[in-house]
């Protein structure tokens, strides 16, 4: 074979490539659904976070104090809340993320 023919075939192999790449648009729409659920975990990790930094300072510190549940009780209640916070917020920058990729939902802009 000589070069010219090789180009050729080089160029028309280049050519269905560019033609199958531009099949690739439903990759975006998986990654937005992996990108929502890692979303979906962070803030589940986060109030359970809350919750659990909360009851180890409560029982440590009834340990510590030799008394009833009562830090337990309270400090738990407070981990719950730093964690539901905590998803606020997670929530709420998420919706900022979003808000101009779609364009600016007039909705979503009401809330805040």
């Amino acid at each position: 074979m000589s070069d010219p023919d090789d180009s050729e075939r080089l160029r028309q192999l280049e050519a269905r490539i560019a033609r199958l790449r531009g099949g690739e648009a439903k990759r975006p729409h998986q990654e937005e659904h992996y990108s929502q659920a890692q979303h979906a975990w962070r803030m589940v990790i986060e109030l359970v976070a809350g919750l659990l930094i909360g009851f180890g300072m409560g029982y440590g510190l009834d340990l510590l104090f030799g008394t009833l549940p009562v830090f337990l009780v309270v400090f738990t209640l407070l981990g719950l809340a730093a964690g539901i916070k905590t998803m606020m917020r997670t929530a709420a920058e998420m919706q900022e993320t979003k808000t101009p990729d779609t364009g600016g939902d007039e909705r979503a802009k009401d809330g805040d």
